[in-house]
């Protein structure tokens, strides 16, 4: 198991020594836990912190290098920060970091990452680069990145951060998990390891664990966790970092068991499969009838997109998922894949 934990962002020298030194202390005091017998740490903070609007704080910068560099030496503890540059990575790498994390903010771009991949190739075997997820629940954005910087580094020296996605819907997470982006990830990188970052996606450090124990149980890699030795006094995202005792106390108390058998769930998967039959069954025929739509417009010279019947159709599903209790959002993306399908067979 991977844990990065240390602050959201290296304030002063001081901060950050008493942070790593607490944190390894704590640490180093976990009982035997079977998986966390080998729990791989490794001291995180930002240096750079990109911020949605001016006037927060954005981190130290460049002298905060140093004061990283004199955890890994003094303590002997591997040391990691996020880059969002050409220029980060060589600064980070001249101050003998080799644990780099690339934001979700800077995942959203492609050209950044292809930026930030070439600046990586003379250290590639020496490297571990952190891949979070893109602000917005795009898959492809997330396995670009992905793609870009293995190209470089190879595979093997990247992990993949899930740190929750922003979707405007209500919940008390700050970002939503999204499971199923996640779901597709693994298939696509069967073998490549996963880590939760509970802190960004909780917004808040009551939160953070149940989902480290939802890690566990979705069997992640590990976490990447915010911890200060002053949280509430911490310059940025003081609401979702812990001290670095309680995240020994909580580490502590996940439970690695192994899972029940899910003979329990047989009856209710049969149901499901076969529910989703008959679903499939009425999409087939309802695709069936819109190509003979198309056959008619296409004969009577009328345009394939009609909005005012497709608003139509999308307000009466609305109203009904409101009286059903369904989720707009759901009813949203079913209506316009199945509407985007039905125009292109009418083409």
């Amino acid at each position: 198991m991977i844990l990065l934990s240390g602050p959201c962002a290296a304030e002063s020298r001081d901060q950050v020594l008493l942070t790593a030194q607490r944190l390894s202390e704590a640490l180093s005091s976990i009982p035997s836990l079977g998986a966390m017998d080998n729990l791989d740490f490794v001291f995180r903070a930002g240096v750079w912190k990109p911020r949605s609007q001016p006037g927060y704080f954005e981190g130290a910068g460049i002298p905060a290098l140093s004061w990283l560099q004199e955890v890994q030496e003094t303590m002997g503890i591997p040391v990691a920060t996020e880059v969002a540059s050409a220029e980060h990575v060589e600064l980070v790498l001249k101050h003998g970091i080799h644990h780099l994390w690339l934001g979700a903010r800077t995942t959203t771009n492609p050209f950044l990452v292809s930026e930030i991949a070439g600046a990586l190739t003379s250290y590639a075997d020496q490297l571990t680069v952190y891949v979070k997820n893109p602000m917005s629940p795009d898959l492809n954005l997330w396995k670009g990145a992905i793609q870009r910087v293995s190209d470089v580094i190879g595979i093997r020296h990247v992990v993949a951060v899930h740190r929750g996605f922003s979707t405007g819907q209500a919940t008390n997470l700050r970002n939503n998990p999204c499971w199923a982006i996640v779901s597709l990830l693994k298939r696509h990188y069967p073998d490549l390891p996963i880590l939760m970052d509970a802190s960004h996606m909780s917004g808040q450090r009551a939160l953070i664990p149940s989902l480290c124990q939802q890690a566990v149980n979705l069997k992640y890699g590990g976490w990447m966790l915010e911890s200060h030795f002053a949280p509430d006094l911490a310059l940025s995202d003081a609401n979702q970092q812990l001290l670095p005792e309680d995240v020994k106390d909580m580490l502590t108390h996940l439970n690695f068991r192994i899972l029940p058998d899910e003979l329990g769930l047989a009856p209710f998967r049969a149901e499901i499969d076969e529910l989703d039959e008959t679903i499939w069954q009425l999409i087939a025929q309802r695709m069936q009838v819109s190509s003979r739509i198309g056959e008619y417009k296409q004969a009577h010279g009328l345009p394939v997109l009609q909005e005012q019947r497709y608003d139509d159709l999308l307000q009466h599903r609305l109203e009904w998922a409101r009286q059903n209790e369904i989720s707009e959002s759901l009813v949203h993306s079913i209506m316009d894949a199945i509407h985007s399908e039905s125009c292109r067979r009418q083409q």
